[in-house]
Order: structure tokens, then C-alpha cells, then sequence
């Protein structure tokens, strides 16, 4: 699927550190050390992107750590402008990890890891990334079982109307042109605490919850009430990942993951009515990934057996725009923060993949009490930049109207 969704389909997640920058061959030495054993990390696509017959991935030989891994040019803000458009060039292991010199953020320099999501997933980023620190502990989170849906074949009709509904793309100021974009923000604590206090007459609120809900805010503020976009009496939906790791494989590489279509509530006018229906839909989230897991993958993996025409007929839906107007991922660095060769980790910055025209991909990573949004949008020239400010606005909005014991 996101072989054929006509996505550029880069990745990347970058860990801020303070201290003197390591030379490169320091950072390779450890690369070598702690991904040599990793056969995903070797893999290299067999067929044009695997649209000849079915993709498959052939390990011809270890990855070469020169080549993988190398000093940036940019700083860490245009390192990913310049990756998020650019499919890594073929024939060697679709990843790069990049010593950045001048990381901003609160560091001193970076050390960021670019993927092709085909690859890897953004969990799969994050394990990477925690290997190569000095104690990089456990493999990775303890995974969560994914639950049973209560009724297969019901349930997978529920599940398959709500992943087929009509839906809108954003509203583009100029039509038929679009620009990538890509903005880093940091929020601070304070405010994330305060805002995970709302709704105040609720239990709180996650930063997945936040994340979606503030997304919501966003859009309102920035494009009006969705039924004044297309004059569509249709919703704007978000794509929520899911992952699919169990309690036996939390470490795994790869993509052990799916995606859930979630309405977003921009029509709703009060900040925390919008939260509160945010958090209606997440509910049902988990139980819909079940769904996915046990009983349309096994059929869609059944299907595609029969031919490459079944995967191109079931991955049509996720080529347009309207499937998902914005796609939210909220990420939590795993475990203590750490160091790299005695360096402090500062923060983790995400980058989301760059999506159709008309959408915007929010990612939102937290490492102990640093938070940093991304926003990557194929929008208007400015609106990832726009977008990620009217995100930080409503954490604010919450914040402000936030019980005096959540501050």
C-alpha cells in the first residue's frame, strides 16, 4: 500500500543532543555495532517499485555504514524540507542517518534518521533511534494485546463503510497548485500539562487527543466550518496509525501498523466540545484496529494472492486526497531519556510523510517534558507554518481556560 499510494513516502525522526558533536566515523562505529544484526536494515526492494508482480524485499549484503550515514549540510529544519519531497534513491537500504551540526531546538547538533516508510514505520524510527543511545534498555515498550473485535464479519462491514465514506481534502487558495512545506514548533510544557486537564468536567485528555483535537481547532480557524469548504455536506477525517505490536514483539522493524479514518469535529465552535468528540471517536479506535488486524488483513492478504490488480483495487481508496484531509501522530520517546557517547538527549523532533495534495501530516513527539510538533503540508505555500501555530493556539486555548490545580 504505500508502495502504490503515489506518495513520496519519507520519513524521518531526529534526536536533539547537547554537547560536542561526535565525528562521524564515531557515529558509524556505533551504527555498526548496534544495527549490523538487524537484516531490516539490509533490505533492499527487488522490482521497480514493486509494481511488477508482488514487492518483496532481498538482503544482497550488509548495508555499507559510509554510505548511510553522513554529515548534513543544513540544519535540522531544512534538512527535513529537503527530505520530505525526495524518495531515497534506489538500489541500496531506503534509509540515511544524518550528524547534524546545527540542530536548533535546544541542542547543539542531531542525530536524524530518514526512512522510507515502506521500510520502516514511526515506531520502528523510534526503536532505531533508542538502540544506538548509551543504555538503550529494553527492545522497546511493553506492547499492548490488540483486542477481539465482538463480531468479525459485522464488524468488518462497520469498519469497511467507515473507511469508504465520502470525505473533503483542504481547501486550496490556488486550485490545481499545491507546495510542499514542512514547520517545526515547540510547545511547552506548562501548557501541554494544563491542556491535558481539559475537558474540565472529563477524566483529561491524551496527547493523541490533544493532538486531534487541536488539529480540528486548526483547521477551523485557518479554512472556516467544513461545510463551507466544498459545499459538501460531507466530514474532513484524520488518519490515526495504530500499532499493531503485541506484548511478545514490541522491538519489531518493519510496518506493524494500520490506519483508522477518524471524523474530525471542525463544525463543533467551542474548543472543548471539539475535544470532547474527539475523544468520542478515539474511543472506538483500538477495537477498529482489531478489526483490521484479525479480519480485514486476513482478507485482503487472501485476495491479493490471486494478483497485483487486488492490491492496486484495494489501495485505490488512499490515493485521493478526501480519503484523509490530515493524518495526527502523537509519539512518546521510549523509556528514560538518555545520552549518545555521554551527550544529553534535549528532545525528538518527527517528520510526518509528505501526503496528496490538499492534506497536512501533524506529528507531535514528546521526550520527558519536551514537546515538538511538526506539521508537513501540500497545501499553499505557507500553511504548514500557518497550521502548526493554530495547533500551538488552541493547546493554549485550553490551557488558559484549565483548572488552577492543572497549572
Amino acid at each position: 500500500m504505500l508502495l502504490l499510494n503515489g506518495c513520496p513516502g519519507v520519513i524521518g525522526l531526529a534526536a536533539v543532543l547537547s554537547g560536542e558533536r561526535p565525528d562521524v566515523d564515531q557515529v558509524r562505529a556505533r551504527v555498526v555495532e548496534r544495527w549490523a544484526g538487524l537484516e531490516r536494515m539490509s533490505c533492499v526492494l527487488d522490482g521497480p517499485d514493486g509494481r511488477r508482480g508482488c514487492a518483496r524485499w532481498v538482503v544482497p549484503g550488509p548495508f555499507d555504514p559510509t554510505a548511510h550515514v553522513a554529515v548534513a549540510a543544513d540544519k535540522l529544519d531544512d534538512l527535513w524540507a529537503r527530505s520530505v519531497d525526495r524518495p531515497l534513491a534506489g538500489g541500496m537500504p531506503p534509509w540515511r542517518l544524518y550528524v547534524v551540526p546545527d540542530a536548533a531546538h535546544g541542542g547543539d547538533f542531531a542525530l536524524a534518521l530518514v526512512a522510507q516508510h515502506a521500510l520502516l514505520d514511526g515506531r520502528s524510527l523510534a526503536t532505531l533511534m533508542r538502540s544506538l543511545m548509551d543504555d538503550p534498555g529494553p527492545a522497546g515498550e511493553p506492547g499492548r494485546s490488540v483486542p477481539l473485535p465482538r463480531s468479525g464479519l459485522r464488524a468488518a462491514g462497520r469498519e469497511l463503510r467507515a473507511m469508504s465514506a465520502p470525505g473533503q481534502a483542504l481547501p486550496t487558495r490556488t486550485p490545481g497548485r499545491t507546495y510542499p512545506s514542512v514547520a517545526v514548533v515547540e510547545l511547552p510544557a506548562h501548557t501541554v500539562r494544563a491542556a491535558r486537564r481539559q475537558p474540565a468536567d472529563g477524566r483529561g485528555a491524551t496527547l493523541n487527543e490533544l493532538l486531534v483535537g487541536a488539529v480540528a481547532g486548526a483547521l477551523r480557524a485557518e479554512y472556516g466550518p467544513v461545510r463551507r469548504w466544498r459545499e459538501r455536506d460531507v466530514p474532513a477525517y484524520t488518519a490515526v496509525p495504530c500499532d499493531l505490536r503485541g506484548r511478545g514483539n514490541p522491538g519489531e522493524l518493519g510496518n506493524t501498523l494500520t490506519v483508522v479514518r477518524v471524523p474530525l469535529p471542525v463544525d463543533i465552535d467551542d474548543p472543548a466540545a471539539r475535544l470532547r468528540a474527539c475523544q468520542t471517536a478515539l474511543a472506538g479506535v483500538p477495537e477498529r484496529a482489531a478489526v483490521h488486524a484479525t479480519v480485514l488483513f486476513p482478507a485482503a492478504e487472501a485476495a491479493r494472492r490471486t494478483g497485483p490488480w487486488v492490491t492496486r483495487l484495494l489501495t485505490s481508496r488512499g490515493r485521493h486526497s478526501c480519503f484523509a484531509a490530515t493524518a495526527t501522530t502523537a509519539m512518546k520517546w521510549p523509556g528514560a531519556a538518555g545520552t549518545f557517547q555521554g551527550r544529553r538527549l534535549v528532545r525528538t523532533v518527527g517528520l510526518p510523510p509528505l501526503q496528496h495534495p490538499g492534506t497536512v501530516s501533524f506529528a507531535l513527539a514528546q521526550t520527558g517534558d519536551a514537546f515538538t510538533l511538526t506539521a508537513v503540508g501540500n497545501v499553499g505555500p505557507d500553511d504548514a507554518d500557518r497550521l502548526a501555530g493554530a495547533v500551538v493556539t488552541e493547546f493554549e486555548t485550553w490551557a488558559r481556560t484549565a483548572t488552577p490545580s492543572a497549572l
